[in-house]
């Protein structure tokens, strides 16, 4: 038997050994997503586990590119909380249609791409063919809190949600 999205959504969290349940905190006078017809914006996402940030700093000085893929990582299950809560189930997510992922770098870091592998890989795990998306990667020179990844991502519902 094959393992549900929900399933892979649990051991994926569990592998990355973080916590994805319960109130996900906001920075500021905003929502945590939008809902317009079938169509769900998610605000940005840092790597905010609780109340850490568990990634901070540049990537290619302060931060290696293995952690800078893990901050991509805990970005991403955050995204995928938030739709969860949206939709009500991760079965109602028809196609990821696009990821927008920011890395805090130092000057010459140019592994922007590869750091948002580890976002993209987290969302095939998850969503499988749904999770299969566009994607843009930009390095920036600061993030809130000092957070080495910030991403937001669009997504279709399989119908309008309620």
């Amino acid at each position: 038997m094959s393992e549900t999205r929900a399933t892979a959504f649990e051991r994926v969290a569990a592998e990355l050994g973080y916590d994805f349940s319960g109130e996900m905190k906001l920075g500021g006078n905003y929502v945590p997503f939008l809902i317009e017809g079938n169509e769900v914006h998610l605000s940005g996402q840092i790597p905010r586990v609780g109340d850490e940030i568990v990634v901070r700093g540049r990537a290619g000085s302060e931060v290696s590119l293995v952690e800078a893929q893990l901050a991509a990582k805990v970005c991403v299950m955050r995204a995928l909380a938030l739709l969860q809560q949206a939709l009500g189930d991760l079965d109602r997510v028809r196609k990821v249609l696009q990821l927008n992922v920011f890395v805090q770098c130092a000057e010459h870091f140019t592994q922007l791409s590869e750091v948002a592998d580890g976002a993209s890989a987290v969302l095939y795990e998850v969503l499988g063919a749904a999770g299969v998306h566009t994607r843009t990667s930009v390095g920036v020179y600061q993030l809130p809190k000092g957070a080495t990844v910030e991403l937001n991502l669009l997504a279709v519902a399989l119908d309008r949600p309620r």
